[in-house]
């Protein structure tokens, strides 16, 4: 088994087939999308193959270690990653052909109108894991 990372873009990646931001969709769009990715780590979680995923904010901090005492934090500049990360999820397949399967999957979740997203999802192997590569 070998685990990999698939991460969520709201921006940075290749458009989507069907590009229409979230904040565009009706309240019921985004439930359908919700359900959808529910269902989707429910039936990862079924065969084994969930690790774990979340949805992300996009407030955040950036922190550092600055010798004794409280580290220094702040709320920005960013390179605008909480703009580009919408959310991750770790899986734990056979290989990276399983892994590419589930991404395509994943893509399709449902997004205005309820028509599949079409989103590009960022696919990498764990640092430490060996991923079986077929190519």
């Amino acid at each position: 088994m070998a685990k990999y990372l698939l991460l969520k873009h709201y921006r940075g990646a290749p458009a989507a087939t069907h590009d229409v931001p979230m904040d565009r969709w009706t309240p019921a769009e985004v439930d359908a999308h919700l359900r959808y990715m529910d269902d989707f780590a429910d039936r990862l979680r079924d065969s084994g193959e969930f690790v774990d995923g979340q949805a992300l904010l996009p407030e955040g901090l950036w922190v550092r270690y600055d010798g004794e005492g409280r580290p220094p934090a702040t709320d920005g500049p960013f390179p605008e990653t909480k703009d580009l990360i919408a959310g991750w999820m770790i899986i734990d397949v056979t290989d990276r052909d399983r892994a590419i399967e589930l991404a395509g999957e994943l893509s399709a979740a449902p997004g205005a109108d309820g028509l599949p997203i079409g989103e590009w999802l960022e696919v990498r192997p764990l640092y430490g894991e060996t991923p079986t590569v077929t190519d």
